[in-house]
């Protein structure tokens, strides 16, 4: 048997085993979860101007607190450690999740391309798929 005929025969026997599992698959009920790419694009938007304010208000305090805690220690007050302490912490999650947000965005976004770039192939897929069949 030649390469060509096996091939044939093994595209034969897995179109009819799809065929096969698409028409014992049960009917489709109720969705739990829908989204549709504008949804996940807004989402994504929503968690890049998220990330974007975080970075511009999310510091505003720190320079002041800074000095603050550097003024309150020099002048001997226990307070200025922990408000350095504190400065540093906000600092830290500030940026944990200014991180977040552009992980989110950016894994949104990359979903989207993604899965557009699939369906072309798809199409594309099917398309020639179709030509084929006509033409044989």
């Amino acid at each position: 048997m030649s390469f060509e005929e096996e091939w044939s025969a093994a595209r034969a026997t897995a179109a009819a085993n799809i065929s096969t599992r698409l028409n014992q698959a049960p009917a489709p009920g109720p969705a739990d979860l829908v989204l549709n790419q504008d949804h996940i694009g807004a989402i994504g938007s929503e968690a890049h101007k998220l990330h974007s304010r975080l970075q511009a208000d999310g510091r505003h305090a720190a320079t002041a607190s800074a000095e603050a805690a550097g003024a309150l220690s020099r002048e001997g007050f226990g307070s200025g450690a922990a408000l350095a302490k504190a400065n540093a912490r906000w600092e830290s999650q500030v940026e944990t999740l200014a991180a977040a947000c552009a992980q989110i965005s950016n894994g949104l976004n990359y979903s989207l391309s993604s899965h557009r770039r699939d369906e072309q192939c798809l199409y594309a897929e099917f398309t020639t798929s179709k030509l084929d069949a006509y033409l044989k």
